[in-house]
């Protein structure tokens, strides 16, 4: 989804709503089709304003359940969807995370992931913004399937990706907002690779469009699904607001781990100590 209104444009309370106003229509749709699992993209409520380093954007921050989830809930229980909410959290006065929360199809509040690894770097200034998440790699078991949440940057890290096959995960859910560049080629390598390593199919989201004031860069989509085999089956355009709907087949993670005995085989004893460093 792209920005519908940004900073100069309104308060921060009014580019919130414009934002989720524009995303209720393809919520709607969503569940009128049968979607069964819908996620949404990285702080889908507001610009992705870490290009620069305001405080302003700390007045952003809601609580987890908040406002936002408790709204989001509502259309979770009306269509029998899970829902994977991303939003900017406060958990205290100064204390605020990069968080996903994970409703359940009639409703219920079942949990959320805060992004562990935040960077600092090439115009993403997110420490400025975000602590490092503390809730590990949690799985949730939904109505329709275990699934885990890694965030954006996190994607750049095999360990947590290992660790939520290890929790159960049978999807994982990435929601993002990077921009063209070194990412994109990476974009379609190492979610692949996560899922091919692990036996678990990955929904990898991104925001589209192009971002006033802080002109960073070009939101290039290419949302997709990605199988347990690592063969991405489902993509969405780079340019356009779109919903991107796939069928999901569950068995192929059996299938594919029978085959490939990833944690059966793996030999955590030969490499533990260096984990540990």
């Amino acid at each position: 989804m792209s920005l519908p209104k940004t900073e100069g444009e309104g308060t921060i309370e009014e580019i919130k709503e414009a934002m989720i106003q524009k995303h209720i229509p393809l919520i709607e749709i969503a569940g009128q089709k049968g979607v069964q699992i819908l996620c949404l993209q990285e702080i889908f409520s507001t610009p992705y304003f870490c290009p620069g380093q305001d405080p302003k954007w700390y007045a952003s921050a809601e609580t987890v359940p908040g406002p936002t989830t408790e709204r989001m809930a509502e259309y979770a229980k009306r269509y029998n969807m899970v829902m994977i909410v991303p939003v900017y959290e406060k958990e205290q006065a100064g204390v605020l995370y990069n968080t996903a929360a994970v409703i359940d199809a009639d409703g219920a509040y079942l949990g959320k992931y805060r992004k562990n690894h935040i960077p600092h770097t090439s115009g993403f200034w997110e420490k400025f913004f975000f602590k490092p998440g503390n809730l590990g790699y949690p799985v949730f078991q939904t109505r329709y399937a275990k699934i885990g949440v890694y965030i954006c940057y996190d994607r750049h890290f095999p360990d947590g990706a290992r660790v939520l096959g290890l929790n159960g995960a049978e999807i994982v859910y990435n929601p993002s907002a990077t921009v063209a560049g070194l990412s994109q080629y990476l974009w379609k390598l190492e979610q692949p690779a996560h899922a091919a390593a692990n036996g678990y199919y990955m929904g990898c989201i991104n925001r589209v469009g192009e971002e006033k004031p802080w002109n960073l860069g070009r939101f290039y989509g290419s949302s997709y699904f990605v199988d347990p085999r690592g063969q991405i089956f489902a993509i969405a355009s780079e340019e356009n607001d779109e919903l991107l709907i796939a069928q999901l087949d569950l068995d192929k993670i059996d299938e594919v781990r029978n085959v490939w005995q990833f944690f059966r085989d793996r030999r955590p004893e030969t490499y533990g100590r260096l984990t540990e460093l």
